[in-house]
């Protein structure tokens, strides 16, 4: 049942990177190479690429400035990201070198592995995400999977999802049982 897995989005975003954050400022980030390695360990057939301009740079001029525009592909799904070329605050830069424009690449590509879930809490602000816990999703598709063993037997599933013992470790053997329970109940 496909609907039930949980999503490649979902296992990277709550993936703990904190202890490969580092501050920069007011700024956390996470560094590309950091960002690309765990995101290879999950998705080992993940590849990236820089978009090119007509002209074959890895940078588009606008009346705006300078901008890269990095895509990454991770279990099919490609998404990118155009990133302005800025300087260490954050500023663009009016005429920049080989070295800024390679830099705007490296946090363009940290940030579209953030948007195929690695690390975006830290693009967002907020705190680390419960690494163990079902999203909404995962926890509804479990119920509604689980329906035909009685509402007994949903109470008690969403107590234990309330309460962690049914958590993104055990999710997928949770499925399949309840998967066997229906068969094994049909007989």
């Amino acid at each position: 049942m496909s609907n039930t897995k949980q999503s490649t989005f979902m296992k990277l975003y709550k993936t703990d990177v904190s202890k490969y954050t580092e501050k920069k400022g007011q700024f956390n980030y996470l560094s590309w190479a950091n960002a690309w390695a765990l995101l290879k360990k999950a998705c080992p057939d993940a590849r990236y690429g820089v978009t090119k301009s007509e002209d074959g740079s890895p940078f588009f001029k606008t009346e705006c400035g300078y901008f890269v525009d990095v895509w990454v592909e991770a279990d099919g799904v490609s998404l990118s990201q155009i990133h302005p070329v800025l300087d260490n605050r954050n500023q663009p830069i009016e005429q920049p070198n080989a070295f800024q424009i390679n830099t705007s690449i490296q946090r363009a590509l940290a940030k579209t592995i953030a948007l195929h879930g690695l690390g975006l809490y830290i693009f967002a602000g907020e705190d680390l995400p419960e690494p163990n816990a079902l999203t909404p999703k995962e926890a509804d598709d479990l119920y509604l999977l689980a329906k035909p063993l009685g509402v007994k037997f949903v109470n008690d599933l969403k107590y234990k999802v309330s309460n962690m013992e049914m958590n993104a470790h055990n999710y997928e053997a949770c499925v399949e049982k309840i998967q066997n329970m229906i068969k094994e109940k049909g007989k």
